[in-house]
């Protein structure tokens, strides 16, 4: 079945301005209706003609949910439809993650509501499978003859999973399920789902499943309740009651902040937060490593703090996560912006370390050249790149004129080798392989484990870094842009060029950035702009160190933060403009 509901334009591609620059937004340009199916086959069908757009840069988001919808799935479609070409949300009351005396035939279900909301939320596709499409059979009760995936049970036996059997083995096995009928490229859960989440990335990561698990930030209702299909479950009273998890999790947020890091005084902290409500029953209160699930005895660097309690008939879980590392700035924006000027001397001046994946892009391009691999053989370059190690390092002094960051691959330092004309020739070969990206990526991400990094881009702010303390995105003009670029290639001696010529080359660039497979440019949800029209160098400098102090003054902690692929500016695609800024202004 492949009903049609409603009506819209998800046939067309639209250039709209999202503050300066254009964005694409697109949808399934495929009946234009949003589409509803209850078989594999019909999905499977309707998924392979929208890859079969060749006008389109295909790309897939999958929100998987059990119904009932509330503003917490709308705000992970929501998160799906600003970075997809197609969204599909699948609504399934999973009977494999229940246990036998759990609220399997009372879950809610509200599925003319929840087509209404993903209709207007611009949803492409609804997947409504039955028991039996999915699991081949109605009858679920000798789980023992099905195959099914078993996580690692160090990741389920705390938590959750120590008191509800069986569950994560029928999470990860329907999630997986779900994975390969749509072979999304990114799918989306909630932080509030804690446990989930991590043995969801664990899964993907060990079976190597190439999705993208995306995790979003909890939504609350105003007094600090999390979102949940089973609030329904309150009665008035208790609904009242209900905010007292969150606010135990902030008490232990509160001794954190005071400087206690060891696991008794936070968890106690929880304790006696909720010892003032007798019909709040706690089940667990917990605090482990939110990648692992490991129990903490003191938090090093971080630690979630986890609870999950009765109210009445509604079991009710929440989590906190706690981190003790530097802060991490990811700025992002437009070629010309400015971003690149900046982002090295916010981090001299702060201290930070300049995460400069130019020359994370150059250090492998010169490896490449220095083996003699040709730069076209993709499979070669992954091969190489996957056995690399890239160590950046401040030097001890900073002397004029002297490399503000020292670069190492392998254990060999390529500082200056790096900066060589046939390195320069043939990076942006290297750096459009995504397989490049993708490693790189990695090793960007286990810098900022530990923080104190300052890094730029098209989607720091959203996918390197999307649990930085501080996102910026810098925007300017295309006219400020081009006047820029007119400065900057007149002082070089690159001829005279008129400002409409580069205002259509910035809006063309602009387009591609926008609408790229690979690293598209991205403004995270909570990321400040600064629009640069008007402002020197200095002072967009200045606003970003009085942003990060600011920051600094509220942290260590992240409250419910979420947490492709080419280079940074320095290194545009071969067909693309020049960019960046000139000297006198970002």
């Amino acid at each position: 079945m492949g009903d049609r509901i409603g009506a819209g334009n998800r046939g067309q591609s639209v250039l709209k301005f999202d503050g300066l620059y254009p964005v694409i937004h697109s949808g399934c340009a495929i009946g234009g209706d949003m589409r509803l199916f209850q078989t594999v086959a019909g999905l499977r069908t309707y998924l392979a003609t929208c890859r079969a757009n060749k006008d389109m840069n295909c790309r897939i988001g999958l929100v998987p949910t059990m119904g009932a919808l509330h503003a917490g799935h709308l705000s992970l479609v929501q998160r799906a439809r600003q970075e997809n070409t197609w969204v599909v949300v699948s609504i399934f009351v999973n009977p494999l993650q229940f246990g036998a005396n759990e609220d399997l035939a009372n879950y809610p279900r509200s599925l003319e509501s929840d087509q209404a909301q993903c209709e207007a939320a611009g949803v492409d596709a609804i997947f409504l499978p039955s028991v039996a499409e999915l699991y081949g059979t109605e009858d679920l009760s000798n789980k023992s003859g099905l195959f099914q995936v078993i996580p690692p049970p160090e990741m389920t036996e705390r938590l959750c999973g120590a008191y509800r059997p069986g569950h994560f083995e029928g999470v990860a096995t329907v999630v997986s399920k779900l994975f390969h009928i749509v072979q999304p490229d990114r799918a989306y859960f909630g932080q509030k789902d804690a446990q989930q989440l991590a043995m969801l990335r664990r899964m993907v990561e060990d079976l190597q499943i190439p999705v993208e698990v995306v995790g979003c930030p909890t939504v609350r209702e105003a007094d600090g309740l999390a979102l949940s299909s089973r609030n329904r479950y309150l009665s008035p009273e208790e609904r009242a009651i209900a905010p007292l998890l969150y606010g135990s999790l902030q008490a232990a947020k509160d001794r954190f902040r005071q400087g206690e890091r060891a696991r008794e005084p936070l968890l106690q902290a929880v304790q006696t937060e909720l010892a003032k409500e007798p019909k709040v029953k706690a089940q667990y209160i917990d605090l482990v490593h939110p990648t692992t699930m490991k129990s903490l005895e003191t938090i090093e660097t971080e630690g979630l703090v986890a609870i999950a309690a009765c109210i009445g008939n509604a079991r009710l879980i929440d989590n906190l996560r706690l981190k003790t590392r530097r802060p991490i700035i990811a700025i992002d924006g437009p070629a010309g912006s400015g971003k690149t000027t900046v982002t090295p001397k916010v981090a001299e001046l702060l201290g930070l370390l300049y995460l400069d994946t130019g020359a994370m892009y150059r250090a492998v391009t010169w490896l490449a050249l220095s083996k003699d691999i040709a730069i076209e053989d993709e499979a070669a370059i992954a091969e190489l790149v996957s056995q690399c190690i890239i160590r950046l390092e401040k030097p001890e002094t900073l002397e004029e004129k002297a490399p503000t960051l020292r670069v190492w691959i392998n254990d060999q330092e390529v500082t200056t080798a790096i900066r060589t004309p046939e390195v320069t020739a043939n990076v942006s070969a290297i750096a459009a392989q995504k397989a490049v990206r993708e490693i790189l990526v990695e090793q960007q991400r286990a810098y900022g484990r530990q923080g104190g990094v300052v890094m730029d881009g098209r989607d720091i702010g959203t996918y390197v870094f999307p649990d930085a303390e501080l996102k910026v995105f810098l925007t300017a003009s295309v006219h400020e842009r081009a006047r820029r670029r007119q400065i900057e290639l007149k002082e070089k001696g690159q001829g005279e060029f008129s400002l409409e010529d580069l205002e259509s080359a910035i809006y063309e660039r602009d387009q591609k950035d926008s609408s790229r497979a690979i690293a598209p440019l991205r403004k995270a949800s909570d990321a400040i702009e600064i629009n640069t029209d008007h402002l020197t160098i200095d002072a967009v400098i200045d606003q970003i160190i009085t942003l990060y102090r600011e920051k600094i003054g509220v942290l260590p902690t992240i409250d419910d933060v979420p947490p492709d692929d080419v280079p940074p500016d320095d290194v545009p695609p071969d067909d693309a403009p020049p960019d960046d800024a000139p000297s006198e202004t970002p």
